[in-house]
């Protein structure tokens, strides 16, 4: 079978906005935790109240613009198990050490990830440093590359009903220089619930800035800064009504979360750098028994198996196997992924694993747990049950994960 590539820009409605083509991944993300916004670390010099206005008047569109910017950069994620790319946008935060600040949902399931500078054309590859699921907040970095510029970063605590505000993005994917768009805060501490209907992925999104400035698909993760020039936010969500056409998520917030992905701590919601991947397809069950697993896919509204595959292109080519081993226990393998560790070692669709690593395996959920803690490149034993009912080990050898 062969998959045409589908390009996407992502967003989401109200609309998360990375670019469609955009899918944002299938399933969903748990909200864990909530960030209690402190003052951002990074506070430039020209974000005193006074600083970088004419005379204590609000810039110019183009004096903005100006300021703001040479930071923003272009993002494009390659979602290898997906058959997609994905667009958005992203802006440095730091020149000395090349991070770049961009929304998750812009790189969920991504296997890699470049940047374009605008300005120049060129493209650098980059490394997924962590991410924040619930604050939908990831950091990059690349290499620092001549002429790299920081945003200056306000504070999005003095950000009132009413404050002029301009949006950058990278709109509809297109690349080039950034689109802006104009308006004003029209609300703070918004909740709302953003979904792309294309992929059913969905998120609930907290303590929002809520503002008039045009917000659309490919502008997520792009810098939204206000009338001295500095960024109050990060561009996340197209909303719906005339009050309101986008949201971001205030700077505080979102540099709060990048000072823990900095920091390494791992906790709920929040990854640090690549986990091991072992290339099998499986549910989120916690139950043990595989026929149970079965029957919960099946309940949910899985597909069927079709005709049998060596292996799955993509995720969305995996079906609820026919048969499938009758261990007691283990994680029933719906799919393996071509190229991956788990189809170099023959694990196959309907079969059991009930051992990794030296630990047990107790359901697909434990089976995850145990893998998301291997580092990629590691090799660890794998035991399993085939449908032919004969157990077998190998030692395989990890890759590294798509981005959650």
């Amino acid at each position: 079978m062969t998959h045409e590539h589908r390009p996407n820009s992502r967003a989401l409605v109200p609309l998360l906005v990375a670019t469609l083509g955009v899918a944002l991944g299938a399933g969903g993300i748990t909200l864990i935790h909530q960030f209690r916004p402190a003052a951002p670390s990074r506070l430039a010099a020209s974000a005193d109240k006074n600083d970088g206005q004419e005379g204590g008047r609000p810039l110019s569109y183009a004096a903005i613009r100006a300021r703001v910017e040479p930071s923003v950069v272009d993002v494009t994620a390659t979602l290898t198990y997906d058959d997609e790319t994905a667009s958005g946008t992203g802006f440095v935060i730091d020149s000395g050490t090349a991070l770049i600040l961009t929304n998750n949902h812009v790189i969920r399931d991504a296997t890699s990830v470049s940047v374009t500078v605008p300005a120049t054309g060129q493209t650098y590859q980059a490394r997924i440093v962590g991410a924040d699921v619930s604050a939908d907040v990831a950091v990059l970095q690349v290499k620092p590359y001549p002429g790299l510029a920081a945003a200056p970063l306000g504070n999005s605590g003095t950000a009132d009903p009413g404050l002029t505000v301009v949006s950058f993005g990278n709109q509809a994917g297109a690349g080039g220089w950034p689109t802006i768009a104009a308006g004003v805060i029209s609300g703070t501490g918004r909740t709302i619930e953003a979904d792309d209907h294309a992929s059913g992925f969905s998120e609930t999104l907290r303590d929002m800035l809520a503002t008039t400035a045009e917000i659309e698909p490919g502008d997520s993760g792009g810098p939204l800064a206000d009338s001295a020039g500095v960024v109050i936010g990060v561009d996340t969500a197209a909303g719906t009504g005339s009050t309101a056409t986008g949201y971001a998520i205030p700077i505080n917030a979102a540099l709060a979360a990048e000072r823990q992905i900095i920091a390494g701590r791992r906790g709920p919601g929040l990854s640090i750098g690549a986990s091991g991947f072992l290339g099998v397809i499986v549910g989120s069950s916690t139950a043990s028994a595989p026929a149970v697993q079965e029957q919960q896919e099946r309940n949910a509204g899985a597909r069927a198996a079709g005709p049998a595959a060596a292996c799955a292109p993509t995720q969305a080519d995996a079906t609820v196997p026919a048969t499938f081993a009758r261990a007691s226990a283990g994680a029933l393998v719906d799919g393996v992924l071509c190229g991956t560790g788990a189809a170099a070692a023959g694990i196959a669709a309907g079969d059991v694993i009930t051992a990794a690593d030296g630990r047990r395996v107790g359901s697909p959920h434990s089976l995850t747990s145990i893998v998301n803690g291997c580092l990629p490149g590691t090799t660890v034993s794998v035991t399993w049950v085939s449908t032919a009912g004969v157990t077998r080990t190998s030692a395989v050898r990890l890759s590294s994960a798509p981005a959650v």
